[in-house]
């Protein structure tokens, strides 16, 4: 298998904070969800969630650096055959000490290469499966609201369904306990890791619990007031826009925001005058008119003289 630091394209002295950076911009552009029906794209996802679940784990790594498993996550064989093994009657001395045991050669392949049994009747410890990363994209209202989406795990064959929780941010991590990799002699499986990055919306802002928007209003609203419909999280509501509003004038919405955790958030709705896109000759010669008896300067306040 390739080196895991190779695949991640890191410095074998890369701090774990390298590492994971590397491993979230591999892990975007090489997702199946964003290049579907590439066989060597997944492969190739495949093996950079494989590098660094193995690199990512600091116990792990060490035991990779020591050499002492593969990049597989494998046992190799270490430390030298300094014991005597038996295979069949015959005995066979090992250079250059000899511990005066005999070991049969079925012994030796459980020892090094995944067996069940050790020398002298034992059994290998049981060790936890490496827990597998993967990355999912979610809409907006998906992540606000919370909901239940089915995803495919990258290079396994599977899918799973992942509930996604009212008022995920992206690149919040959500852990499905015992997806991950299978353990080894019994041990448990790891853990699936499963990155969330949220869509960019249309008009809505998040800011902690609270949605933000701007919201085009018409001269004749802004001047005169009106009730309007504007969108939130939950459907469309109506909302008055007060006498003399201006642009920048900001309304809330109460507990029309996220819900998450025991707390609401809010909806702040930030004005924009909007003049219509074809010009009106009335609107244009009655502003002329109004013009002439209302000296009015928008910019005095930033006058530095």
């Amino acid at each position: 298998m390739k080196d895991p630091y190779q695949v991640l394209g890191v410095d074998r002295k890369a701090s774990a904070e390298e590492i994971k950076s590397a491993y979230r911009k591999l892990a975007k552009k090489l997702h199946p969800d964003v290049n579907p029906g590439d066989q060597a794209i997944e492969q190739r996802f495949k093996e950079v969630s494989q590098a660094y679940a193995l690199l990512s784990d600091p116990a792990t790594r060490e035991r990779y650096d020591r050499g002492e498993i593969d990049a597989g996550g494998q046992e190799r064989a270490t430390g030298g055959f300094y014991r005597t093994y038996s295979s069949g009657g015959g005995r066979q001395k090992g250079a250059p000490f000899d511990f005066g045991e005999e070991i049969s050669v079925d012994d030796i392949f459980s020892e090094f290469f995944g067996g069940g049994r050790m020398r002298g009747g034992r059994r290998r410890a049981s060790e936890r499966g490496a827990d597998s990363h993967f990355a999912v994209q979610v809409s907006f209202e998906e992540a606000a609201l919370g909901a239940k989406k089915r995803v495919r795990l990258g290079g396994e064959n599977r899918t799973l369904e992942i509930k996604i929780p009212a008022g995920t941010e992206s690149g919040q991590t959500l852990r499905l306990k015992g997806q991950g990799q299978a353990g080894k002699a019994g041990g448990e499986a790891g853990d699936a890791l499963i990155e969330v990055t949220v869509a960019p919306h249309a008009f809505f802002r998040r800011d902690g619990l609270d949605i933000r928007l701007d919201l085009p209003v018409s001269l004749q609203e802004a001047v005169l007031g009106a009730n309007v419909t504007v969108p939130t999280l939950s459907g469309k509501v109506t909302m008055k826009i007060p006498e003399g509003s201006n642009t920048g004038s900001v309304l809330r919405l109460k507990g029309k925001g996220i819900k998450t955790d025991g707390k609401t958030g809010d909806q702040y709705l930030s004005l924009k005058i909007v003049l219509p896109e074809r010009q009106d000759d009335q609107l244009r010669d009655f502003v002329k008119r109004w013009a002439g008896f209302n000296a009015f300067d928008p910019r005095k306040k930033m006058d530095q003289d």
